[in-house]
């Protein structure tokens, strides 16, 4: 490339070419001089990003920081499975390589992220005064490779005697963030 992607000045002895270490793109220096880490393509330190790329990225280290931890170490739901009548208790957490949402109770499931199509979050009114409401539980659909059709799972958060409703609820935001920063990072 022989011009900036963004502002369209040309590269020459005083302008120099620099590339995005996230989109790859030619940028001259005032277009690309955010230094952010960059973890998903393992970068240690942080590198080099043009602006659009660096909001992600911001996004994905807050993440990284704060709710992979919580979906990691999972939480208990009530778990449905399609038109099911009959919920099963389980633990529902992301696997440690970050491909499946594993769901463990008297049986055991993996369902791979790449298959989840459709992330709902379910919620229950509004506080008094306003703010936001208060999830409660979560709509899945995904597909079962070698199958047709659709598959639909519904978490709902239950008290547990140990960690409590507020482990679940943490879990439901952390996943709902997940599947923002999934979608965003699809369209780029």
């Amino acid at each position: 490339c022989r011009r900036c992607m963004q502002c369209d000045a040309k590269f020459d002895f005083l302008t120099r070419k620099h590339h995005c270490r996230r989109c790859g793109k030619c940028f001259c220096d005032r277009c690309c001089s955010q230094k952010v880490p960059l973890r998903r393509m393992c970068f240690v330190d942080p590198v080099r990003q043009c602006a659009e790329c660096a909001l992600v990225s911001h996004k994905e280290a807050e993440f990284y920081d704060k709710q992979l931890k919580v979906l990691l170490s999972g939480a208990t739901f009530l778990v449905t499975f399609g038109n099911s009548e009959k919920p099963e208790t389980m633990i529902c957490r992301l696997s440690n390589n970050q491909r499946y949402l594993f769901l463990d109770g008297d049986s055991h499931y993996e369902i791979e992220i790449v298959h989840i199509s459709t992330v709902q979050l379910l919620t229950e009114g509004f506080p008094p005064g306003g703010g936001n409401a208060r999830a409660t539980g979560m709509f899945l659909q995904y597909t079962v490779p070698g199958t047709e059709g659709v598959t639909q799972l519904k978490l709902t958060a239950v008290e547990d005697a140990n960690v409590g409703r507020r482990q679940a609820v943490a879990w439901l935001v952390a996943m709902h963030k997940a599947a923002k920063l999934l979608y965003e990072s699809r369209d780029q």
